[in-house]
């Protein structure tokens, strides 16, 4: 027989027939777009699971930063992680700002903030960390750094559903949070984002931009864009909220196991968590070399696992796109880091398989 592929993940899914029920309010209503009573309802009940204020659904993670940045209306010099997915840097460039890469811990992953003010410029505008796989930046240090400077503090946030800091959800620190509800994330609408703020002006702001800058009464008061969730995306986070608590419990249960069975070989190293307490979301692994990495998916490939190169090169590295900047530790780093396969489905069957692939060289 066949062996089923395992990829790196796959998406957390309500059953089916709880997503159909949900849908068929839509079908009745008429209403699939526009800020219906499903995308307000999401909001309202991941405002009580997560302990936020304020949240603002919108159609992706990418967007999501977008909006941002023009919430705050910034112009200029961006300092952020070269250590992302090019989106990060993609959402920066498309409000007219500009990028600038500060190298990331080695251990962490996360942005160093030893290194920010030393590229803090009279043009900079705001510091954009992101919380690399769902681990917390040191919110605190970044924070007072920014207050110094006078700057504004936008979280990548999109692996950070779930994460926590000093007891409250980490999508609470900043001024702006964006994060994603894509499908491969630990709470998944499909195709899916949002911005919090603890500001209420900040956050009906938001709302105006994502809904083409019409306020309550339909007036165009400022320079918005389509950035809506529909219901149908809205019906999809709903069913699936209703299983977060058992998705979250169960990534942090498989995210140890691997641990456990891959601490024995002394030349793979993992993600420190420094600062408050990851979602487990992701299972990333350093490897000795890129040689060692490479040889290792070869093996893991021809048994049909198919791990991913997270995040592979380093955005820094990215020329045509971007002025290029030294980063050396993410450039290194991301020549030897990948993510395991981690999701609702994988066994601790498959767990097993994976790493004495890995461990048997």
């Amino acid at each position: 027989m066949k062996t089923k592929p395992i990829y790196v993940t796959m998406p957390s899914l309500a059953p089916l027939d709880e997503y159909k029920k949900i849908l068929e309010g839509v079908w009745e209503r008429g209403i699939l777009t526009h800020n219906g009573p499903l995308v307000r309802q999401l909001e309202k009940d991941l405002c009580t699971k997560l302990g936020l204020r304020n949240f603002a659904l919108v159609s992706n993670g990418t967007i999501a930063i977008q909006m941002a940045i023009k919430a705050l209306e910034l112009k200029g010099e961006i300092i952020t992680s070269p250590f992302t997915w090019i989106a990060t840097v993609s959402a920066v460039k498309w409000e007219g700002c500009t990028p600038v890469f500060c190298d990331i811990d080695p251990e962490t992953l996360n942005l160093d903030p030893a290194k920010i003010e030393d590229l803090i410029t009279d043009s900079t505008v705001a510091i954009m960390p992101v919380h690399v796989f769902g681990n917390p930046c040191d919110v605190e240090t970044i924070e007072a750094i920014a207050k110094k400077h006078h700057l504004s503090v936008i979280y990548d946030a999109a692996h950070a559903v779930g994460s926590v800091y000093n007891n409250k959800s980490l999508l609470e620190y900043g001024d702006i949070i964006a994060t994603s509800l894509h499908a491969t994330k630990l709470l998944n609408t499909g195709e899916g984002g949002a911005c919090i703020t603890g500001d209420d002006e900040l956050h009906e702001k938001l709302k105006r931009i994502r809904f083409f800058g019409h306020d309550d009464t339909k007036e165009v008061i400022e320079d918005g864009f389509n950035g809506k969730m529909t219901e149908i995306h809205a019906a999809l986070g709903l069913a699936n909220l209703k299983y977060y608590d058992d998705v979250l419990a169960d990534r942090k249960r498989k995210y140890l196991k691997y641990k456990e069975l891959l601490r024995v070989d002394d030349s793979l190293h993992f993600q420190k968590t420094t600062f408050g307490e990851t979602n487990y979301s992701y299972f990333p692994v350093i490897f000795d070399s890129e040689a060692t990495l490479l040889e290792t998916e070869k093996r893991l490939n021809k048994n049909q696992i198919f791990p991913r190169r997270y995040f592979y090169p380093s955005v820094n590295t990215y020329t045509k796109i971007v002025d290029y900047r030294p980063t050396p530790i993410s450039e290194n780093i991301s020549k030897r880091i990948a993510c395991l396969p981690l999701y609702w489905a994988l066994t601790d069957e498959d767990i097993e398989r994976i790493c004495h692939i890995i461990l048997n060289k």
